[in-house]
């Protein structure tokens, strides 16, 4: 019997999802998406089971669910007979994913953590097995899969110290949402202790899944039409700023104008909605701009382009020598750092990257990447590497050398995860 927390969580979940369902639903038609797939949040499908192996990937939302594209493409090239459905939870990750799934492969909704929900969902896709990916645990969904005898693996998982604290202080609970799992495969040690101290000894460390997502994918006209724009420009791309970030580009950005006067800088926020927000902050620092979701030119006068739109970093990345990496200049942790270094950009970041904390080490002992601690810092960085070409193209290159090294996972992690799940199929072992 699960544990009384379980029990407790579950009848309130039960008894809510129709409530929940409502505030999902105004959600989704917010963003636009078709109406007729409101009804996938519960449980209802808008696809046709595919017949065969049938392998279900799920994701909370962007940044896991694209982690796992090139892992499902992978499989699917050693294993042509399978078929596999990824579900997500947002609006966001359901329009930028279906753009890129690969073959034999379906997006959904993910079910709402309510029995009747996972019960349709399980009764109309029967997976052969069902992979999580990193931390999106939901009670019902691990429960009632493994009920309906299907194996479940945890992919990439990471707990925080704080988190860690809180699974400690209800052992058996943890025990009993992680025990659901065959395996568990985490991104780094520190998690991997945690679990072993809660007695989950089958989890062991692994690569970070992120590592072998491969170069983000780009309009090759919108890039021509981009390299056209800029000329002979020098420039260099901010990558998925947060609150606070910006104020430190845009100031690395004025001071560095003074000795490069047609330098362009390519900012891009984690958030779209804030570019209002950041535009002000640009025109306050007495700088010219132009955004790019309201289609305004990109000109010679411009001093900072304002790529406020989803679904395109990796054209920022094919197009710029030199990415700083952001989400580290602020509490957030760091983001996926193997995004521009597939695209052979030199990667600069600030000092806060608990979430890639070994990632970025080697990263930057590889020489591909360097630590910058604040915007005069990260000026001098930047005005090195703008005025030595040679130094920015070894850079470049240990960037491109560091993600290539990471291509042998892709094997590994099918091998495990095809033997660990009693799958049929082919591995390379």
């Amino acid at each position: 019997m699960p544990p009384l927390p379980i029990r407790l969580y579950a009848a309130a979940a039960n008894l809510i999802a129709p409530i929940a369902y409502r505030r999902v639903k105004a959600k989704l038609r917010a963003h636009g998406t078709d109406p007729a797939r409101f009804r996938e949040r519960m449980g209802k499908p808008t696809a046709k089971r595919p017949d065969g192996t049938l392998i279900w990937f799920h994701a909370a939302s962007v940044g896991e669910s694209l982690s796992v594209l090139r892992l499902i493409a992978h499989m699917g090239e050693v294993n042509p007979g399978w078929h596999f459905l990824l579900t997500s939870g947002t609006a966001t990750s359901a329009e930028i994913v279906g753009r890129r799934l690969p073959p034999r492969c379906i997006h959904q909704f993910a079910p709402l953590d309510a029995r009747r929900a996972m019960r349709r969902f399980l009764g109309h896709w029967h997976p052969s097995a069902a992979i999580f990916v990193e931390s999106e645990l939901w009670p019902q969904m691990l429960q009632e899969t493994r009920a309906a005898d299907i194996p479940l693996a945890l992919l990439n998982a990471r707990i925080s110290d704080r988190s860690a604290r809180n699974w400690k202080r209800f052992p058996a609970t943890s025990r009993h949402l992680m025990g659901h799992f065959n395996l568990i495969h985490t991104q780094d040690a520190r998690t991997t202790a945690h679990l072993h101290d809660l007695g989950l000894r089958h989890a062991y460390t692994g690569q970070n899944l992120k590592s072998v997502s491969g170069p983000l994918p780009f309009d090759a006209d919108d890039l021509a039409r981009m390299k056209a724009a800029i000329g002979q420009r020098p420039l260099w791309v901010a990558s998925s700023t947060h609150p606070g970030e910006d104020e430190v580009m845009i100031a690395a950005h004025k001071s560095l104008l003074a000795d490069h006067p047609d330098l362009l800088l390519i900012l891009v926020p984690r958030h779209p909605d804030r570019a209002t927000a950041i535009a002000a902050l640009i025109a306050a620092a007495g700088l010219a701009a132009a955004q790019r979701s309201t289609g305004q030119e990109l000109t010679a006068d411009t001093a900072i382009y304002l790529a406020d739109t989803l679904g395109e970093t990796g054209l920022w990345y094919a197009l710029s020598p030199i990415t700083c990496l952001c989400g580290s200049f602020t509490p957030v942790g760091g983001h996926n750092p193997y995004e521009p270094a597939y695209a052979g950009s030199a990667v600069l970041h600030g000092p806060l990257f608990a979430n890639f904390a070994q990632t970025y080490a080697d990263f930057d002992a590889g020489g591909g990447a360097r630590r910058v601690a604040n915007a005069a810092d990260l000026a001098e960085q930047l005005h090195g590497l703008l005025t030595d070409g040679d130094a920015l193209a070894v850079m470049q290159e240990r960037s491109r050398a560091f993600a290539a090294a990471q291509e042998d996972m892709l094997d590994e992690i099918t091998e495990t995860l095809t033997t660990s799940l009693s799958l049929p199929g082919h591995t390379n072992g």
